[in-house]
C-alpha cells in the first residue's frame, strides 16, 4: 500500500503540469517526447544493471502496457489537455481505478459477484454524466472527454497487465521494457512534432515537461507496480482513489482554477462508486 500511494503521489500531479506544458508546447510533443526522454533514462538503467531480455511471450505483454502508458494515455491526455481544466479532466480519470480493477478481473479470470460489476457500471454512468454536464448538456460531450475516456481505458489495460508482468521481470524493469519497445515510435513522432513546429516555452513549461518525462513516465512507475507486483492489485489499486482528490487540489493551488460544486459533486459521485466497486472485490477475494 506504502509503494502504491508514493507511485499514485507522482502520478497526481500528471495532469496539472500537462496542462501548464500544453501552454506553448505542442500536445504531440509532449506525449511523445517525455516518452523518448524517459526511453533514453530506462535503456540506461537496463544496460548499466545488464538486465536479461524478455523472452517472446513477455514481449507481446510488454506491447500491451507500452500501448497503454507509454503511448495512448500520454498522448491522448495531452490533446484532450488542450482545452479541458486539470480538475475537470482529474475526475473523468477517476474512473481509472475501477477500469483496472476490472481488467485485472478478466486478466486474471477471477469471478466477482454481480455487485461489483453493477457499481462499476454506475461508477462509469457518473463519469459520463459529469463530462456531459461540464460539456453544456448531455449529448454534447465535448471531443476532449472522449480523449480523457480513452486514455482511461489504455491505462487501465497497461496498469492490469504491467502489474502482473511486474511479478516476474520485477517492477522497474517492467516499465523500463515497455519504454525501449515503444522507443522508435516515440521518437519518430518526436521528430515529426518538431518538424510541425519549433517547441518554444517558458521556464515553468519545460519544467512541467520534465517532470512528465522523469518522474511521471519513469520514475513513479518504479513504487506504483513494486505496489501491484506485491498486491493483491485489486487491493493497491484502492490507493489509486486518492488520485484525481490530489489532482484536484494542485489544480486549485497551483494553476489557481476554482473548484465548483459540480467538480467536487462529480469527483465524490465517481470516487464514491469505484471505491465500492473496488471494496466488493476485495471483500470477495480475501
Amino acid at each position: 500500500m506504502a509503494w502504491g500511494l508514493l507511485g499514485v503521489s507522482a502520478f497526481s500531479f500528471t495532469v496539472p503540469f500537462t496542462r501548464v506544458a500544453v501552454g506553448s508546447l505542442s500536445p504531440l510533443f509532449i506525449g511523445s517526447a517525455r516518452a523518448a526522454v524517459a526511453a533514453l533514462l530506462a535503456a540506461a538503467a537496463l544496460a548499466v544493471t545488464r538486465q536479461r531480455l524478455p523472452n517472446g511471450r513477455q514481449w507481446a505483454r510488454l506491447a500491451v502496457v507500452a500501448g497503454g502508458v507509454v503511448v495512448g494515455f500520454p498522448l491522448l491526455t495531452s490533446y484532450a489537455l488542450t482545452t479541458a481544466p486539470a480538475s475537470h479532466g482529474a475526475v473523468v480519470i477517476a474512473l481509472l481505478p475501477a477500469a483496472t480493477a476490472v481488467l485485472a478481473v478478466v486478466r486474471g479470470k477471477e469471478r466477482p459477484p454481480r455487485s461489483f460489476w453493477v457499481m462499476a457500471g454506475i461508477g462509469a454512468v457518473a463519469a459520463l454524466a459529469f463530462a456531459s454536464l461540464q460539456g453544456g448538456g448531455f449529448g454534447r460531450l465535448h471531443w476532449s472527454d472522449l480523449l480523457l475516456f480513452g486514455a482511461v481505458l489504455a491505462a487501465a489495460a497497461g496498469y492490469a497487465e504491467g502489474g502482473l508482468l511486474a511479478r516476474e521481470l520485477g517492477s522497474w524493469q517492467t516499465v523500463s521494457w515497455a519504454l525501449v519497445l515503444a522507443a522508435p515510435l516515440m521518437f519518430a513522432l518526436t521528430v515529426v512534432s518538431l518538424t510541425q513546429q519549433a517547441q518554444v516555452g517558458t521556464a515553468k513549461e519545460w519544467a512541467a515537461f520534465a517532470y512528465l518525462a522523469v518522474v511521471s513516465m519513469f520514475l513513479g512507475f518504479f513504487a506504483w507496480y513494486r505496489g501491484l507486483a506485491i498486491g493483491p492489485m485489486a487491493q493497491v489499486s484502492q490507493v489509486q482513489l486518492v488520485q484525481p482528490v490530489l489532482t484536484i487540489l494542485w489544480a486549485a493551488l497551483l494553476l489557481g482554477e476554482e473548484l465548483t460544486w459540480p467538480t467536487v459533486l462529480g469527483g465524490l459521485a465517481v470516487l464514491g462508486c469505484a471505491g465500492v466497486a473496488v471494496r466488493i472485490r476485495l471483500d470477495r477475494t480475501t
